[in-house]
């Protein structure tokens, strides 16, 4: 993602108003911490040899979806021992040994899904701005931090979603284009070949050239 992606970003989400559990926060949230410091995740340091990781001073780090595509890969490639395996993780869903089929969620329609899609080893990750968001001094602010202004991403997508090779991928792209926008983050997802699915927030929806080859068919059997 040439950075668009990084775990540097825990101070600029808690200046967003982010600062506490999603559940906790008030209708018109205050930050508590001010940003003043840019900090870049090529300033991270990593020592494979002793396992440890070196921090500039002040930075602070989010793991956040990463850390949860991660667990939900590791966890389906333990089960996939057994049998055919499927980890949902607040909606990075990894599969191994499929096809099996999943659903896309609409997000104008909570209860719905948009798309249902084949995936046999794989993954499958949601990112947007349709649910945490919040209110701060009366704006809409979300939790998908831009770290080219260290702002929330000013983007016309509402939400993307991306079928990837493994979770940790699917999370870092559908993130990357929702930052980039619609035109500019299906020309980056084309480059890999990933199908991707984007609603924008006028209502439109756009998928990828490869998409189409994954979208599950009632004829199919898992």
């Amino acid at each position: 993602s040439n950075g668009l992606f990084t775990p540097a970003m825990l101070a600029a989400l808690e200046s967003a108003g982010y600062d506490r559990p999603f559940d906790a926060l008030p209708a018109d949230a205050q930050p508590r911490h001010l940003l003043s410091v840019k900090h870049s995740w090529r300033d991270i340091e990593m020592d494979a040899s002793r396992c440890a990781v070196r921090l500039p001073f002040g930075m602070r780090v989010d793991l956040g979806g990463v850390a949860k595509g991660w667990a939900a890969q590791e966890a389906a490639r333990m089960l996939s021992r057994h049998g055919t395996a499927l980890m949902d993780a607040g909606g990075d869903i990894a599969v191994l040994g499929g096809p099996l089929p999943i659903g896309i969620g609409d997000p104008l329609k909570p209860d719905a899904a948009i798309a249902v899609v084949r995936v046999t080893h794989g993954a499958v990750a949601t990112s947007g701005r349709d649910y945490r968001r919040w209110q701060m001094n009366g704006i809409w602010q979300h939790h998908i931090i831009d770290p080219r202004t260290l702002a929330p991403a000013q983007t016309d997508v509402l939400t993307a979603s991306v079928i990837a090779p493994d979770a940790i991928s699917a999370e870092v792209a559908a993130k990357t284009i929702f930052i980039l926008g619609s035109e500019r983050g299906l020309s980056w997802v084309e480059w890999r070949g990933w199908p991707a699915l984007l609603v924008l927030e006028d209502g439109t929806i756009l998928r990828s050239n490869a998409f189409a080859q994954h979208e599950w068919q009632e004829s199919m059997t898992p």
